[in-house]
């Protein structure tokens, strides 16, 4: 177990003791791992300290490790200097006579708290994408009383810290944060009409926009494009959105097909950095939607031999002779119900061990390669669901008999309503049951071979490939890959919010799922950023860090008459510190002080 390194010493009650790294040893699969924490020490009482976890760190390499420690030495060496900082930032100068005020202290008074830390991390990461020159550049055109660059770069770094619908930003979010000093604006940045006319205006600059991304993604982390992964998921719409010709009824991956709803089709490379996305109508079959994807990135990136990943539902003959055509490779899923050819393979074929979960088998066919592989944890997980399933389909139809039989229900019209019920409760037990109903009495068999057909196949798939040259573990790896679409597709639905659409005309429902876009591609730079510091560190948990840090504006009445007020920067805690210290960056310089002479605001009435 790590020892503490002190931060500071105190005597009284809740006085922070030090900051540490502290081990957790686990042995999983007969490997020992051992995972970091950052943690604090805290006296609770004259006779006990106890230890807060404030950062879950993962598993760290030898340099990861000695970057933290390096830094906790560093932060515990330069404290004084953070807290002289609060009051002024000329440190170790004397102060010019023009600069000294007599104040009274008495009159103290501290008012209008702000968010500043996330919103903060959010216009660092904006910076270093380079989308505030982008932005400069591509609407310098468009003259107003404010540059709308300048409101681009408040809906995305809303997007990211606390996404809300524009009037929200308006009404809500804008005054209580520190955005106006981050943009260097007004209020009116925030207004409403204003934010609703930047929307208009994003669409135009759509491919020039993921070309400077794209760019800045292999700059910043050597991204590659040659794998790229595709997926769709769905959103809805909120209300019946009769001005936007693509909201229509059709498979709904969220759950409400009550809903309008559109189709976000997105190309991200394997590390997850997002190259292109498009919007198509919500009723569109997925397998109809890759001809405008590869004609989209051969347009914005021109031709080039990819490798292409995609799961059974973009899978089609018409579009795998299509990549072949264009000298595409690919390694795709299959339906499960191809397994059935494979039943014998299944049983006792030529397995290979590619780690202590997955087994794999080689099929060649022609100029293709079929790949069967076996995951021990998803056979578990689909053995365990399909048992829930049965096991409750089983009690529910032993309740219906008995109900039967006691006479509660009677009538054959319910009865077959209620055995309706179940079959629409259990779809996946339903399938192996075989239900009779007949002069009064109810009875069932399973059907046991499917039972065991469906065991079998279990966290089983089958893969489909034209690459010759590539390994077993390779090909499978290439596939799993595909998680990290859907982590995109996660953060935009849950941490950005990109659901439900409350727009009714089309251009602005495309223009929010860009901002969306941008928020996103916020997340993913922090995400990576975060991943070089220490691999378990999530964007959610620094924004939740930073989210403390709030600016606040100090006031005194001046001795000599009038008022000063100075706006401040809460100092970062000591986890806070240390994370500034890994990522190189540095929180800016305190705000001026505004004196006032002649008209003082009225701040010390109640």
């Amino acid at each position: 177990m790590g020892q503490p390194t002190p931060w500071t010493s105190g005597s009284g009650a809740c006085d922070d003791l030090g900051m540490f790294l502290k081990t957790h040893r686990v042995r999983k699969d007969g490997k020992l791992h051992i995972y970091y924490s950052l943690c604090e020490s805290l006296r609770v009482s004259r006779s006990r300290v106890t230890q807060r976890r404030v950062l879950h760190l993962g598993e760290l390499n030898t340099t990861q490790l000695d970057r933290w420690q390096r830094s906790i030495e560093t932060i515990h060496e330069d404290g004084q200097r953070y807290q002289m900082r609060l009051f002024t930032d000329r440190e170790g100068q004397a102060p010019a006579a023009e600069d000294v005020a007599e104040v009274i202290l008495s009159s103290l008074v501290v008012r209008r708290p702000r968010r500043f830390g996330e919103c903060w991390i959010g216009c660092k990461l904006w910076e270093e994408l380079g989308l505030r020159e982008f932005w400069e550049a591509a609407l310098a055109e468009d003259r107003g009383q404010l540059p709308w660059a300048k409101v681009v770069e408040l809906l995305a770094v809303n997007r990211l810290c606390a996404p809300r619908s524009e009037l929200s930003i308006h009404e809500k979010w804008f005054g209580q944060t520190a955005m106006d000093l981050l943009l260097d604006s007004d209020a009116r940045v925030a207004e409403k009409d204003r934010l609703y006319r930047c929307l208009d205006r994003l669409l135009a600059h759509k491919e020039a926009l993921e070309q400077h991304l794209a760019a800045k993604w292999r700059d910043l982390f050597g991204a590659e494009f040659d794998v790229l992964l595709y997926d769709l998921t769905s959103t809805y719409f909120e209300g019946e959105a009769v001005e936007v010709d693509k909201a229509r009824r059709g498979y709904s991956r969220d759950h409400r097909p009550d809903c309008l709803q559109l189709l976000l089709a997105v190309i991200v490379t394997t590390e997850g950095f997002p190259l292109s996305y498009e919007l198509l109508a919500g009723n569109v079959r997925d397998e109809g939607t890759l001809d405008g994807a590869l004609e989209a990135i051969e347009r914005k990136y021109g031709p080039a031999r990819r490798i292409w990943v995609f799961d059974r539902g973009v899978v089609s003959e018409a579009n795998l002779q299509t990549l072949r055509e264009r000298g595409g490779s690919y390694v795709v899923g299959t339906p499960r119900s191809q397994l059935k050819q494979y039943e014998k393979q299944l049983l006792d074929g030529d397995w290979q061990d590619i780690s202590a979960e997955v087994r794999v088998q080689l099929l060649s066919e022609g100029s293709e390669t079929f790949v069967l592989a076996r995951s021990v944890a998803r056979a578990k997980k689909e053995a365990a669901m399909r048992a829930r399933q049965v096991r409750g389909l089983m009690r529910d139809l032993i309740c219906l008999r008995r109900s039967i039989r006691r006479g509660t229900i009677k009538q054959p019209d319910k009865i077959l309503m209620r055995i309706g019920r179940l079959q629409e409760r259990w779809p996946r037990a339903w399938p192996y049951l075989q239900v009779r109903w007949q002069e009064g009495r109810l009875s069932w068999r399973w059907d046991r071979p499917a039972l065991r057909l469906a065991a079998l196949r279990d966290g089983a798939y089958l893969l489909r490939t034209n690459l010759a040259a590539h390994t077993p573990a390779a090909l499978w790896k290439l596939y799993v890959q595909l998680t990290e679409v859907e982590s995109v597709f996660r953060a935009l639905k849950t941490d950005l919010a990109i659901r439900p659409i409350w727009h009714w005309v089309g251009p602005r429902v495309e223009a929010h799922v860009m901002v969306a876009f941008l928020g996103y591609c916020l997340w993913v730079c922090l995400k990576h950023k975060l991943k070089s510091v220490a691999p378990s560190l999530t964007p959610w948990q620094l924004l939740d860090q930073f989210g403390r840090i709030v600016q606040v504006e100090v006031w005194f009445k001046l001795r000599a008459g009038g008022a000063i007020c100075l706006p401040r920067i809460t100092q970062p805690e000591p986890a806070q510190a240390l994370l500034l210290h890994q990522l190189g960056w540095q929180l800016p310089e305190q705000p001026p002080p505004r004196i006032y002479k002649d008209q003082v605001p009225d701040v010390w009435t109640t």
